[in-house]
């Protein structure tokens, strides 16, 4: 009995790390295509869009949640003239976010990397 407890106990702990793993990618996925989707309205080079796009997936990582990207784009956005709105710009991170989460479908398709533990079976 205590072996299925942990068998159990594993399946849940793995489950919640490919979780983890997954919102992590996607997040900052979504962080990336919403930077160069901001950059190409402020009318910034593929160069400098990329670094924007960088410079979001990085702010994410100092400071994790999407309000301070959003809120950062739209402080960018009002300087350079960009008319969206709050809302746009909000409308914007949720279709890049189901967006990135079909793209790393799609990258990595199986359930499992090397650095998964299979459990049970």
């Amino acid at each position: 009995m205590a072996d299925t407890f942990h068998e159990i106990e594993k399946g849940h702990e793995a489950k919640f790390k490919l979780d983890e793993e997954l919102k992590f990618k996607a997040e900052s996925r979504r962080n990336r295509l919403l930077g160069l989707w901001a950059a190409e309205r402020m009318g910034h080079g593929q160069q400098d869009a990329a670094v924007y796009a960088r410079e979001l997936v990085l702010l994410d990582l100092d400071e994790p949640g999407v309000g301070n990207v959003i809120r950062h784009i739209r402080a960018d956005f009002e300087t350079s003239g960009v008319a969206l709105t709050l809302d746009e710009i909000m409308q914007a991170a949720s279709r890049f976010y189901a967006s990135a989460l079909e793209q790393i479908a799609s990258d990595y398709p199986m359930p499992l990397g090397p650095d998964h533990e299979q459990v049970g079976g």
